[in-house]
């Protein structure tokens, strides 16, 4: 007996040591641990053990991790041969995390600082970008010196020959700045034949110099990307919120996967965001949040628990991609122990759903349009790092998903050609948008499409098919409303007439009194096949700055004007909805968004109260063989009546998933 016991571990071992890691494509669930080691950081290594790390992988069995090796600093945490480290190291900690996630078959990814290297740049002062007032950086680097060629490309391949599965750079895109370093005028001057170097939005040919930056950006990381996987075709690769909200291009470099984390407070709404921005780019992808709340004026954490980072997931996975969650290492390299239990309870939320999310695709239904050119028109940075230029499209997200519409995020290269597969596209607030795709949408009407445009600005690029006439100035609104309910505001607001058979909705009031009624804010006129509906003002931007339920009721009531939902749910208004399809299946998520997550004086919250007796009814051609609620694995009883599946979900904690089988 004995010896069989003893064949019997030997195999357990041995299956184990020969378990392949997931590619990043493959994987669902990870873990994410930095540090941002320092020179002074000599004991790194010391409490860091086998058994630390075995077992955290045992515990909480993530199909990757993400550990330290260069932050913001520029100074390595395992002893490179390259760049800048540490004087002493207990031990090579790199090599440890290596070690034991080959043994356990988990994937290792490191956290590398890219754009961003403080030691590069004082210790190399010509690979430094050049400030508008002549200065070098004191951290960011050029696309014009020798940083890539001299210390990140051979850097990288060191950590290569460790046998890491990838990198994650960070400090990328967002940290990138313009240039006005000698070589990089010379280029520009070359390019664009433009002489006057601008330093500011309001100097001529500026947004040329962004975009100048931008291509250049994208040659940097195109540069490391295949320099590595010509060095090994299996080491994976991907830019730090590359290709994102931050960045919303088209991919055309050679990354393997794209990733992003999310600001750490009010994470479940950012979450829903930034992964509908992430999910149409055709690359695997994953959203990290942070697992504490954390203020950037006072830099405190706290530590958030399972529950309110499953609420942050449910948004991530619900869109189709993976998921991971960031810790912050000791300085001596070791993992925060006491949070195994958190991290264990996150992943087994996350592998509960991952049959029901992983790869699904989103059923169309609303698209909201996140205009390339109307961004590159506001922006006054190479990409965007907090200049509040979103915000109105996320306030009309938020209004949207808190209607339970079933919504995307398409930027102009995801729409042009695929306008006719969703039944309602909303334009949120841009100035301008594609000359191509606005001809579509044009069309996309006629030929029976709906269309909402929103913005005292917008307006303006379809005033001919509006059926109304547009007063030549805008003004400033104190009030606006629809039937009795009024609210105040600030809104720019664009004037107009209805012509005759268009359908005018809600008011402005002049004062806080429904009395004082100055005329309507939105309208809907038939054209061609389609309808097409404007709100005059700039709802989005008032609804991100000053969310009421009015904002929320108004888009509703206006978008149920325009199409009928696939799916509809009553009962509560903190339900998001998120409607996707699998090998003939659909998947319709329900996303429970009480709670106090979107206060940003609350860091970390223990009460997300579950939502009772809703009703749900999805469209369906065909009577479904069955409605099962995962992954509780629940029949549920249902009635199916003219083209309308109908059930309730008695109780919804925070995330299930209606599974109805065709």
């Amino acid at each position: 007996m004995k010896i069989l016991r003893l064949f019997f571990l030997f195999f357990v071992v041995l299956k184990a040591s020969s378990q392949t890691p997931l590619r990043r494509s493959e994987s669902f669930f990870g873990l994410h641990f930095d540090f941002h080691a320092g020179l002074k950081d000599t004991l790194i290594g010391k409490t860091l053990t086998d058994k630390m790390i075995d077992s955290l992988l045992k515990k909480v069995k993530p199909d990757f991790i993400q550990v330290d090796c260069k932050g913001h600093p520029g100074v390595t945490s395992y002893p490179t041969k390259v760049g800048h480290k540490p004087k002493h190291f207990e031990k090579d900690i790199l090599k440890l995390f290596r070690e034991v996630t080959r043994r356990n078959g988990v994937a290792l990814y490191v956290h590398y600082s890219g754009v961003w290297d403080d030691e590069a740049a004082k210790n190399h002062p010509q690979w430094a970008r050049v400030g508008a007032d002549g200065k070098a950086d004191s951290q960011k680097i050029s696309f014009w010196g020798a940083y890539s060629d001299s210390l990140l490309i051979p850097q990288l391949k060191e950590i290569s020959d460790y046998g890491i599965d990838g990198v994650w750079v960070d400090g990328d895109c967002w940290a990138t700045n313009p240039d006005y370093s000698p070589k990089a005028i010379e280029e520009f001057r070359n390019t664009t034949g433009i002489q006057e170097i601008p330093r500011k939005k309001t100097d001529p040919n500026y947004d040329k110099w962004l975009e100048f930056h931008r291509v250049a950006f994208r040659r940097y990381v195109r540069k490391y990307t295949d320099a590595l996987h010509a060095y090994n075709p299996k080491f994976q690769v991907a830019s730090n919120w590359s290709f994102s909200a931050m960045m919303p291009e088209k991919v055309d470099i050679n990354v393997d996967f794209l990733s992003g984390d999310t600001e750490p407070l009010n994470g479940a709404n950012q979450s829903g965001f930034q992964a509908r921005c992430l999910a149409p780019q055709g690359k695997p992808w994953d959203l990290m949040s942070w697992s504490f709340g954390y203020g950037w004026e006072d830099q405190v954490k706290s530590p958030k628990n399972a529950a309110q980072l499953s609420q942050e997931a449910a948004q991530v996975i619900s869109m189709g991609g993976g998921y991971q969650a960031y810790w912050t290492q000791n300085h001596d390299g070791s993992l925060p122990t006491y949070a195994y239990g958190t991290m264990a309870d996150l992943a087994k939320f996350c592998r509960q759903r991952q049959p029901f999310c992983q790869n699904t695709k989103p059923v169309p239904q609303v698209a909201i349009l996140y205009s390339n050119e109307g961004y590159k028109s506001e922006i006054t940075t190479v990409y965007n790092t907090g200049d509040r230029k979103l915000e109105p499209m996320i306030g009309v997200l938020n209004a949207l998903l808190y209607s339970q519409f079933s919504t995307e995020i398409l930027q102009e290269h995801h729409l042009k050609g695929h306008t006719r597969e969703y039944p309602l596209i909303v334009i949120p607030e841009w100035k301008t948008i594609n000359t191509d795709l606005h001809k579509e949408l044009i069309e996309y009407v006629q030929q029976g499409g709906n269309l909402l445009v929103i913005g005292a600005q917008t307006v303006k690029m379809f005033e001919s098919q509006l059926g109304v006439r547009l007063n030549p100035t805008t003004q400033v609104i104190p009030n606006w409303g629809f039937g009795n309910l009024l609210t105040g505001t600030k809104a720019t607001f664009q004037p107009f007439e209805p012509l005759p058979s268009t359908q005018t909705f809600g008011q402005w009031f002049s004062q806080g009194d429904t009395r004082y009624n100055e005329g309507p804010i939105a309208s809907i006129a038939s054209f061609g096949k389609g309808k097409i509906g404007a709100i005059y003002f700039n709802l989005g931007e008032q609804h991100f700055k000053r969310e009421t339920y009015i904002g929320r009721d108004f888009l509703r009531q206006m978008a149920h004007q325009l199409f009928q939902p696939k799916i509809t749910v009553s009962g509560s208004k903190f339900v998001n909805v998120a409607l996707n399809q699998k090998n003939g299946t659909l998947y319709a998520n329900l996303i429970n968004m009480a709670g106090n997550h979107a206060n940003k004086a609350i860091h970390a919250s223990d009460d997300i109260p579950p939502l009772s007796n809703l009703k749900v009814m999805v469209k369906s051609s065909q009577r479904p063989q069955k409605v099962v609620l995962q992954p509780e694995n629940k029949p549920l009883d249902f009635a199916y009546k003219n083209g309308e599946v109908v059930f309730i979900i008695s109780k919804l904690n925070i995330h299930s998933i209606v599974e109805i089988k065709l």
